[in-house]
């Protein structure tokens, strides 16, 4: 038996507060995934006793490492644990109608996370750094399972391009703000009354966390709501794997669904890479200083707000699909330009603000867009939330693919050079897959 209370699905107030949600977790796409903790985290590790100039390796837990390759496999880890785990958790969500519990479950995770790595500032304390990235990792990504399974519910198929990019564009305009005050805050962090740069950035991990945790408040009351009283037999975790187990069975029957998921895989290991070492490939290898690479990530932002905008139109004028490609087509783009930045080449700065442009573009028409491409192809169902953990899953193994490759060709050659280029063939890749996804009624 199930009771639905609430906004009707397509009401104004119930889309804006959806995306109100955007606003208050893309703060650590942003801030501690992107910008902040990135340059911050390279600039600790480099003050460490143990570091080594010669060949850029610190001490930790016994052995030799890049401190980079390290961040690498740190992420690699918990989007590892997010892709084990959210199906689950997923087909739990969707069996018992416990979805807004999940979301704020990880959201509260998240937040108290980043606020912990106020606490990580020497090389006595990396393991601190390194476990709440983990944790507020899983947390912002498990939050996402359940908010993104919210979509099909709370717009309808025609309105979902738009409400998606909606979505993402509040959440660049939210993030851009506090990244703005996190920015003055740190460049003038004597005015602000800091004792150095250092102590106004952890500060500013505070700020971003409490700004999620707030933010979210908002959401939460209008959101659907779904009880159901359905009572597992031999328990949730039980019934959560026989619902990922019948989801997977039903996806072999959708071969437009089953292709774009597998371009999709291929597009995100070089997208959500890019995204996770965009700060710390300037920063290590461009060695620009963090105001320059603050800027960049700030004119990011700005550019990925018109870029969601303009391909959401393209979308309408010419299909998902074919906008699509030509954002593919642009990252790849993107990989070659960056291949041939070096940190002698004059003005270098502002080739990687050109970089930075070009990345905005198509960041938040990418994201947006195959969101919901993805919703619209998704088959007559009330199992939302598992399906998007297919979708979301697909996307952490993504990750931990790339962030793995990228850390192990960093600790090969001794240059993210090498590791930007390579990323370009996931992208190739997921350009010839799509070429293959059939058109349908609201995908085109």
């Amino acid at each position: 038996m199930e009771k639905t209370t609430g906004l009707q699905k397509g009401d104004k107030k119930l889309i804006n507060a959806w995306a109100f949600y955007d606003w208050a977790n893309s703060v650590y796409s942003l801030v501690i995934s992107t910008a902040v903790f990135p340059i911050y985290y390279a600039g600790v590790t480099k003050g460490f006793e143990s570091y080594v100039e010669v060949d850029k390796t610190i001490e930790f837990l016994g052995t030799t490492i890049n401190p980079t390759s390290l961040y690498n496999y740190t992420v690699a880890f918990f989007m590892a644990i997010v892709a084990i785990m959210s199906p689950i958790l997923s087909g739990i969500a969707d069996y018992t109608g416990n979805k807004l519990k999940f979301l704020k479950f990880f959201c509260l995770l998240g937040s108290l996370s980043i606020i912990g790595l106020f606490f990580f500032k020497d090389e006595a304390t990396l393991w601190i750094g390194l476990v709440l990235t983990i944790t507020s990792g899983i947390g912002f990504w498990g939050s996402i399972v359940f908010y993104n399974a919210y979509l099909p519910e709370v717009a309808h198929p025609e309105q979902q391009d738009a409400v998606s990019a909606k979505g993402f564009i509040m959440g660049y305009i939210g993030s851009i703000l506090l990244l703005i005050v996190c920015l003055a805050m740190i460049m003038g962090y004597e005015t602000f009354g800091f004792e150095s740069e250092g102590q106004a950035t952890r500060i500013s991990f505070i700020i971003v966390g409490l700004w999620w945790l707030g933010f979210a408040q908002v959401t939460y009351p209008k959101l659907p709501k779904k009880e159901n009283i359905r009572t597992p037999k031999k328990g949730y975790l039980t019934s959560g794997f026989k619902e990922l187990g019948k989801v997977w069975d039903e996806l072999k029957n959708y071969k437009e669904l089953r292709t774009f998921l597998f371009s999709f895989f291929f597009f995100s290991v070089g997208v959500q890479t890019i995204i996770y070492m965009a700060g710390i490939f300037g920063s290590e290898e461009l060695e620009l200083p963090t105001t320059n690479l603050i800027g960049a990530i700030l004119l990011v932002q700005f550019v990925a707000i018109f870029g969601a905008y303009i391909f959401s139109n393209i979308s309408k004028k010419y299909g998902n699909l074919t906008a699509l490609k030509i954002t593919i087509i642009i990252w790849g783009i993107v990989c070659f330009v960056a291949f041939s930045l070096d940190k002698t080449q004059e003005n270098i700065e502002l080739y990687f603000y050109g970089l930075g442009g070009l990345i905005g573009l198509v960041l938040g028409a990418i994201q947006s867009l195959s969101r919901s491409t993805y919703s619209k192809l998704l088959p007559e169902t009330e199992d939302t939330a598992t399906y998007f953990s297919f979708y979301d899953v697909t996307e952490k193994v993504a990750i931990v693919l790339g962030m793995v490759v990228f850390g192990a060709l960093n600790a090969i050659t001794g240059s993210m050079q090498w590791s930007v280029l390579f990323l370009a063939i996931f992208f190739l890749i997921s350009f010839i897959i799509m070429s293959f996804i059939k058109k349908t009624k609201y995908v085109q």
